[in-house]
């Protein structure tokens, strides 16, 4: 359990994002900046990353998030500000990089109990995509 001043919490959700048309353009320095950029805008809400995987068309997270924000307006700030960031940094050079990067929509799901199979399956994501880079990003803060 997490503490506010008047507030003791535990909300965790899974969350997916993917680019727009599920196109495959989250691989090499894009996969890494974006890594980055998330890990960022995460630490800049007070938002735990608990467990997350970059793949080459998506993006599994298992987050904590604090009562004071909605899960809407979360996954809002981190797609909209690691749009920009991605389009600064790479948007000369692919074209696919544009300001409008992520799909309309998302995935969540609240945790519960399933919190360690949850965990587990954003980890194995890479097994079970065989045109993955080889190196795996995960998002973890540890």
């Amino acid at each position: 359990m997490k503490s506010q001043n008047h507030v003791r919490w535990e909300c965790k959700y899974q969350v997916v994002i993917v680019p727009k048309y599920r196109k495959r353009v989250l691989y090499g320095q894009v996969r890494v900046k974006l890594r980055e950029v998330l890990r960022e805008l995460a630490k800049r809400k007070g938002i735990e990353i608990i467990e997350g995987n970059v793949m080459p068309d998506h993006v599994h997270m298992m987050l904590s998030i604090p009562p004071k924000y909605s899960v809407a307006s979360v996954v809002d700030y981190m797609k909209g500000k690691s749009a920009i960031w991605l389009h600064n940094e790479f948007g000369s050079r692919r074209s696919i990089l544009q300001k409008k990067f992520w799909s309309t929509g998302y995935f969540v799901r609240t945790i519960g109990l399933d919190q360690k199979m949850i965990e587990k399956y954003i980890r194995d994501q890479n097994k079970k995509d065989k045109r993955e880079d080889d190196d795996q990003l995960d998002l973890v803060w540890n």
